[in-house]
């Protein structure tokens, strides 16, 4: 089932989120739903605060050709265990701040650790696109949206575009 995703400003979407404690039957079909929400908006990623959810839980398929197969991730608590000195700069966009995009810096490569949909521990290094998608999911459940890393006007900019697309959407 397709959810509906919260669009910045909502408070939600600014608070660090609980911990996922047992991974449950309800939550795995939360995941499920998030994976066909992200992949209908289209996106690459959606965090559990974007959805209302309000507890660690992120999903993400940064697979973009159609000649390869899709590699749907959920993680149940992700953590960056281990982050490159080595940077790297992409194009960041957001399900919850729709049609805006802006570079933005992270390390290159990171190592996540996570549980996944059966509560077994996991761990991968990912590099490029992988990378940046997981630590922006990462930061959706500490509070933080890729704005955040802009400079105050570009950051304000963003948030007023966004409200006149949150105020069109209710007319609508």
């Amino acid at each position: 089932m397709k959810r509906p995703i919260l669009i910045h400003p909502d408070p939600r979407l600014k608070k660090v989120v609980d911990p996922v404690t047992d991974v449950t039957d309800e939550l795995r079909k939360v995941a499920d739903d998030m994976l066909e929400t992200m992949y209908d908006a289209p996106g690459i990623g959606l965090a559990g605060p974007q959805i209302g959810l309000m507890s660690r839980l992120i999903v993400l398929d940064c697979v973009k050709d159609e000649n390869e197969s899709p590699r749907p991730l959920v993680m149940f608590n992700p953590k960056v265990i281990a982050a490159s000195d080595e940077k790297s700069v992409y194009e960041e966009g957001c399900l919850s701040i729709p049609e805006q995009y802006a570079e933005v810096e992270r390390p290159a490569e990171v190592t996540v650790e996570w549980m996944d949909r059966d509560g077994n521990p996991q761990s991968e290094t990912f590099d490029k696109l992988w990378a940046t998608c997981v630590q922006h999911e990462i930061d959706h459940l500490d509070g933080k949206l890729f704005i955040d890393y802009l400079s105050p006007m570009k950051r304000q900019m963003m948030t007023r575009k966004s409200q006149k697309l949150k105020r069109e959407r209710a007319r609508a």
